[in-house]
């Protein structure tokens, strides 16, 4: 059962890599795609830095309200997590999101990476990488953006959300720090990876992936030849690089410490952030948001959810973003005291 778990995953995996080469490439001839450079919409910068928690020279997209170097202002800041096989790049330059920040105009929207992570920090690195990717966002990340931008540094003024493996991210890293964000949002969100790992492991089932399709790898490696000069960031541009090397859990409890399915119930109810949740009618992950909502139902705990016909790809992504991210400005705005 396991096996197939994994390889339903990677179909959706490369299915969202198709979405990338379709908004980053054109078409020179049957076998032949050349890379282009993707348009910078207005107000987004593309930031470089070093993390101190994975131990790399990282990137990030961030997208500035109109007028923000004419005055002195401060935002409130929307995190958007992006998918698996997917880059900081996606959510900005393809999925419209930077289009919906600048007609808001009152937030910073910034994008992150984290490869194909889960945005956990992983039990056990090897080859001499580390890979606290969750300490990557919720430190270094957050951290470079308060010292350097015009940000309200605190819980009212930060949100945070993401598509697939980043609405599993925004929501474990939400709930589990829930002193950081007042807001968690997941569009077509895979909530149950965590979950999954744990009974995996309990299961005594073998975790790692099966073996090589040729003719699977040879689609990656032909996008990979594009897309990593996109990416640009050294050593961590293919698909190759960007999957950890090492353990992401050990034992059950790790990945439990990670579910949103169970951490939710250690949150203070006066410290539970405002939660946002919406899928695809046509995405197998559509049962994972019912069942999340009918669990908050259950335990009385407010939330906003949305279902719409679309499945797992940008066309419904491009349609979610501008509903997912008016809601969690107004939610910011109105902590912020800037509603009646």
């Amino acid at each position: 059962m396991k096996e197939i778990d994994l390889s339903k995953s990677f179909l959706v995996a490369i299915a969202l890599l198709a979405q990338l080469i379709l908004g980053q490439a054109t078409a020179q001839n049957s076998s032949t795609l050349e890379a282009v450079a993707a348009p910078i919409p207005p107000g987004l910068e593309t930031v470089e830095f070093y993390s101190p928690a994975v131990d790399r020279r990282m990137k990030f997209d961030i997208v500035l309200p109109e007028g923000y170097y004419q005055g002195d202002a401060r935002y409130p800041v929307l995190y958007l997590l992006h998918g698996y096989m997917q880059n900081y790049t996606v959510w900005g330059r393809n999925l419209a999101a930077a289009f919906y920040a600048r007609e808001l105009n009152d937030l910073i929207v910034v994008l992150p990476d984290a490869g194909n992570s889960w945005f956990i920090n992983y039990a056990a690195s090897s080859d001499g990488q580390t890979n606290n990717w969750e300490d990557h966002i919720v430190v270094d990340v957050i951290g470079h953006v308060d010292s350097k931008y015009r940000t309200v540094p605190r819980r009212e003024g930060r949100a945070i959300a993401g598509l697939s493996m980043g609405g599993f991210g925004a929501y474990s890293m939400g709930l589990r720090h829930s002193d950081l964000f007042v807001s968690i949002g997941s569009t077509s969100g895979a909530l149950s990876h965590a979950r999954t790992a744990a009974a995996a492991i309990r299961a005594g089932a073998n975790r790692e992936s099966g073996p090589t399709d040729l003719q699977r790898q040879a689609r990656i490696d032909e996008a990979d030849a594009f897309i990593s000069k996109i990416i640009d960031i050294p050593g961590f541009s293919t698909q190759g690089e960007r999957t950890p090397k090492g353990v992401d859990f050990l034992t059950a409890e790790q990945a439990e410490a990670y579910d949103p399915f169970a951490i939710i119930y250690d949150v203070p109810r006066s410290q539970m952030p405002h939660i946002y949740m919406d899928s695809g009618t046509e995405d197998s992950l559509v049962q994972e948001a019912r069942e999340m909502a009918q669990l908050l139902m259950l335990n009385n705990v407010p939330f906003d959810y949305m279902q719409n016909h679309g499945t797992h790809n940008s066309e419904y992504w491009r349609r979610s973003i501008g509903h997912m991210m008016t809601i969690q400005n107004e939610v910011m705005q109105r902590a912020l005291g800037k509603r009646p």
